[in-house]
């Protein structure tokens, strides 16, 4: 039998110790956020740098702004007393929750709707913004309502979205094209490779507030919620984030919010 030299036998000694410290210490996801940042005051969001009034990269600033930026920063000053305390991840509707899981980021405010299915992954806030779903077609489109869509129509959605699962189940003649995000939708539309763009209305709203030329056909046809996404087992920090949503809906921060980013939903 082979004889182990001495810093052999000292290193296999040393293995559980390894072992038990790796067992012991905590991944990113499961360390408690309230706990971590009355030492760290930081929260990590997740948002949207493509979408309109909500979450879109200005690069004269270079920043990323929005009604969810903005509603993200009030609930960080709530939570550690200082706005600036807040930090900024892209996501897209597909990367948004592993990153969550992951412990990437603390929280997701980026036009995520509330179902039930997502209920399965993570907790949701109380809800902060009201939407629906709706059809953004060209001005000189046919196109009235969900009514018009037919086995002759393309309706292009991003992909992962509760937008392109819900037309497949309202309109299930219809063509649906998923892309990457809302600006590879719009400008397939621009180019004539679909017929309409599905998605909430407040995002085609801020899609139209850029491009002239387009419309909403007829009103929403679903409600889609907007919550935050915070992840299973932060049970103390959901508690916190809703009573600071409380706090800004009380004091006005909230409607100073809404008026700087939301046109009137007629």
């Amino acid at each position: 039998m082979k004889k182990l030299n001495k810093p052999s036998l000292f290193l296999l000694l040393l293995l559980p110790v390894f072992l038990l410290a790796a067992c012991g210490s905590q991944s990113a996801a499961t360390v408690d956020i309230t706990e971590r940042i009355e030492e760290k005051p930081t929260l990590t969001w997740g948002v949207k740098v493509d979408t309109n009034l909500f979450g879109l990269y200005d690069i004269k600033s270079s920043e990323i702004r929005g009604f969810d930026i903005d509603i993200a920063k009030a609930i960080t000053e709530e939570l550690t007393g200082d706005a600036a305390n807040a930090e900024f991840v892209e996501v897209t509707s597909k990367t948004r929750i592993p990153l969550l899981k992951n412990g990437n980021i603390d929280a997701i405010i980026a036009t995520m709707t509330i179902t039930e299915e997502r209920k399965e992954q993570v907790n949701f806030s109380n809800v902060y913004f009201d939407a629906g779903q709706a059809l953004l077609v060209p001005n000189d489109s046919s196109i009235q309502g969900l009514d018009d869509v037919s086995a002759d129509t393309t309706v292009l959605a991003v992909k992962g979205s509760t937008s392109a699962k819900n037309i497949r189940e309202l309109a299930p003649e219809a063509n649906v094209l998923e892309l990457e995000n809302y600006s590879e939708a719009f400008t397939a539309l621009q180019s004539g490779q679909g017929d309409a763009v599905t998605t909430d209305n407040a995002i085609l709203l801020g899609i139209i507030a850029d491009n002239p030329g387009y419309r909403l056909a007829g009103g929403i046809f679903t409600q889609e919620p907007y919550g935050i996404a915070i992840n299973k087992g932060q049970d103390a920090f959901l508690n916190e984030v809703n009573e600071a949503l409380d706090t800004i809906k009380a004091n006005g921060v909230y409607d100073e919010i809404y008026a700087d980013w939301i046109p009137k939903l007629d």
